[in-house]
């Protein structure tokens, strides 16, 4: 169902480029992915992701990443500084990036980009901006792109002081004090965006956008880029009562959707407050854009709802914006059988995959659109009961801690249940069910196959070799019955069997490894500081995705613990510090500093072994307050020092290369490079193996 229907989509999408910006399209049955939360380093880089691409395309057809260019350092994306030339960020390079976007798109899951453009960091004084050539054209905003009451009035005052113009507008939104608000009505400023708007669609090949903080500007220039740009897909982060979103879809022109905020703040007040009448009450006429009492649910096809996101969650630092702390399973139950487009939360579906799969498999089945009617049935403090009509069948929800002592009214098959939630099919729909969703799982798995029919004698016929089921091929089950699905891939086809005919016949496909027989094991970082003379030195470590508990410091804020434990390696002092790797997706990531914190290094990620790091006297080169760090590890191990590039002057008329035998096995002449890696030595490729050799009496590592 769902590959057909994004060809059709596809298809449609292709038939002419003229058409102009639909926001969201009309009866729209895609679900998706929210791939990160905040600081989800680890778990969002774009190999990580590209990884999961088949697994992922079982279930969504749209996944939005993180702004996804260099920020200044480790950043979310939000203080957003290159917009052209610099896409190596937090969670990989630009090479990394487009894989990924490509991969995606070959397994027909679209790419959502989260554009920052109310506002941009300077990369060192209040109104400096990068110059980016991009294409041929020099793109830079200047002083005078910032809106003038930006700040309050304090970067008008900066920049009065300091012999800067700024923009004669002021803001057409909401300020913001955090970085340069930018005045969209300046000439400059509209034309950058409409750059980087086509370049992320037509250069990176993202299919949509995700605007930041939509409320800062007015909603008249999301129309201006969206119908410029043309993106299939635009929805904003209009944060603020269901009145103002609707508000400002219309002032898109209805060029962009909008996230529900009032359907997270519902469906997380009725779990917070165990009343989940709140799923059917009004308040003050503030409905979310999905009721169907507002409007006949004319705003249904812009609503992308969601439970949980990346500013509403509780962070690391314990901030939080309304968070859902409680009953997870059945906010995304309610979301998933309800119109809209629901986008899911990463750590929501890294929990709870299976039950997720399954639900997002039975709206698709039902045919549950952006735009489709839903009725409630039955709504206590206990539980809350709706029907959802989709193109291809009806999906009955109950959630809420009485799920289970409800029981709906007429002919409905259970085909779900979970915590708080349960989920029915209409038998009209003459459909096999399965639990276990197509996709990548750890160790051998239980199905359950459920026959939906009106017919009380229905079973239930599959295969295991992806071959046809049919009354006279395949296992004869009851409703009901579980399965094992075993180690390996196996692709399942389930099909229903009424009257010793089979009618129809549904595909699921697993990919499923062995269970983890990882050991832990521990690993242990050598700092030295001499070319810095740092004391006290600092460790501040920590981990990431679902690690993120682990690795942590003694102190618990920054600038973590002094380490005092040294040790003499090589004639050297190296502090530190050993912890234990405990998954085979697990590491630790460093910073070292002195002081209160002040000096500091840049970030040591990823340290999965025994390493020796140096710090040195210089800084990095992006992130210009921080010192650059250098793993010697193979320098210390082997006690062979890294070779420097021979230059000419270095070099005799006729170098010999020698093994450590004393025997010459090669000669160079003049200017040619010789240096510590295989490919600067690649015209001799054919004549050394990797090892230690001695030139000119200098030790190079042939790798």
């Amino acid at each position: 169902m769902k590959r057909v229907y994004t060809l059709l989509f596809c298809l449609a999408l292709l038939s002419g480029t003229a058409r102009a910006a639909d926001g969201w399209p009309a009866n729209y049955g895609g679900v998706m992915l929210q791939a990160f939360y905040w600081d989800s380093y680890w778990d969002t880089k774009w190999t990580n992701l590209q990884a999961q691409a088949w697994d992922l395309a079982q279930s969504f057809e749209l996944v939005w990443i993180p702004q996804s260019a260099y920020c200044g350092g480790q950043s979310m994306g939000y203080d957003d500084l290159y917009w052209f030339t610099n896409y190596n960020s937090s969670f990989g390079n630009e090479s990394q990036l487009r894989s990924l976007i490509t991969t995606f798109k070959a397994n027909n899951i679209g790419t959502i980009a989260d554009v920052v453009i109310n506002h941009r960091r300077n990369v060192s004084s209040w109104v400096d901006f990068p110059a980016e050539t991009y294409k041929g054209v020099t793109y830079q905003l200047q002083s005078t792109d910032i809106c003038r009451d930006d700040d309050g009035g304090a970067a008008f005052t900066w920049a009065t002081k300091n012999g800067y113009q700024l923009s004669p507008n002021n803001d057409t939104g909401e300020g913001w004090d955090g970085m340069r608000d930018l005045d969209h009505k300046s000439e400059n400023v509209q034309k950058s965006v409409k750059a980087y708007l086509h370049m992320l669609l037509e250069d990176f090949g993202y299919t949509g956008f995700r605007y930041d903080m939509v409320k800062g500007y007015s909603a008249s220039f999301t129309k201006i880029y969206n119908e410029d740009s043309n993106p299939s897909f635009s929805v904003g982060e209009c944060w603020d009562s269901s009145n103002t979103i609707r508000n400002w879809i219309e002032g898109t022109g209805k060029t962009s959707a909008a996230f529900d905020f009032q359907f997270k703040y519902t469906v997380r007040n009725a779990a917070d407050k165990n009343d989940w009448t709140f799923l059917g009450k009004q308040n003050d006429g503030n409905w979310p854009l999905v009721s169907v009492n507002f409007n006949n649910g004319a705003y249904r096809r812009y609503a992308v709802t969601f439970v949980e996101n990346h500013d509403t969650e509780v962070r690391p630092d314990g901030s939080s914006n309304g968070p859902l702390k409680k009953d997870t399973l059945a906010a995304n139950a309610y979301m998933l059988a309800m119109p809209g487009t629901p986008c899911i939360f990463l750590k929501h579906w890294q929990d709870y995959k299976k039950d997720i799969k399954a639900m997002i498999d039975a709206r698709k089945m039902a045919g549950i659109t952006n735009e489709s009617a839903t009725l409630n049935f039955a709504s206590n403090k206990s539980y809350y009961a709706l029907r959802t009509t989709g193109s291809t069948g009806q999906l009955f929800c109950v959630v809420g801690p009485g799920a289970a002592t409800y029981t709906p009214a007429g002919q409905w098959t259970k085909i779900l249940s979970g915590l708080k939630y349960a989920y029915y099919f209409a038998p009209s729909m003459e459909t096999p069910f399965v639990t276990l969703g197509s996709g990548k799982y750890e160790d051998a798995q239980r199905a359950q196959l459920v026959a939906v029919s009106q017919n009380s004698g229905a079973q239930l016929v599959y295969t295991t070799n992806g071959s046809n089921p049919t009354a006279t091929n395949g296992t004869k089950v009851a409703s009901g019955t579980e399965i094992t699905i075993p180690v390996g891939e196996t692709t399942l086809k389930v099909g229903l069997l009424v009257n010793g005919a089979v009618t129809k016949v549904i595909t699921r496909t697993y990919n499923i490894s062995e269970p983890s027989s990882f050991e832990p094991y521990q690993v242990t970082v050598h700092v030295n500081v001499d070319k810095v003379a740092w004391s006290p030195v600092n460790f501040w470590t920590w981990g990431e995705g679902k690690y993120s508990g682990k690795h942590g410091t003694t102190a618990g804020k920054w600038p973590g613990d002094i380490i005092t434990a040294t040790k003499q390696v090589k004639g050297r002092t190296w502090y530190y510090k050993t912890d234990t790797i405990t998954g085979e997706d697990d590491a630790v990531n460093l910073v070292v500093s002195t002081g209160t914190g002040s000096p500091q290094t840049v970030n040591a990620m990823d340290i999965t072994k025994d390493v020796y790091l140096e710090v040195q006297n210089e800084k990095d080169a992006n992130e210009t307050s921080k010192y650059v760090i250098k793993d010697v590890t193979e320098e210390i191990t082997t006690g062979i020092n890294s070779a420097s590039l021979m230059n000419n002057e270095e070099m005799n008329n006729s170098s010999f290369i020698y093994d450590l035998q004393g025997r010459k096995v090669a000669t160079l002449t003049k200017n040619e490079p010789v240096g510590n890696h295989h490919s600067q030595l690649s015209m001799l490729n054919s004549q050394l193996k990797k090892g230690v050799y001695i030139v000119d009496g200098k030790k190079v590592v042939i790798r």
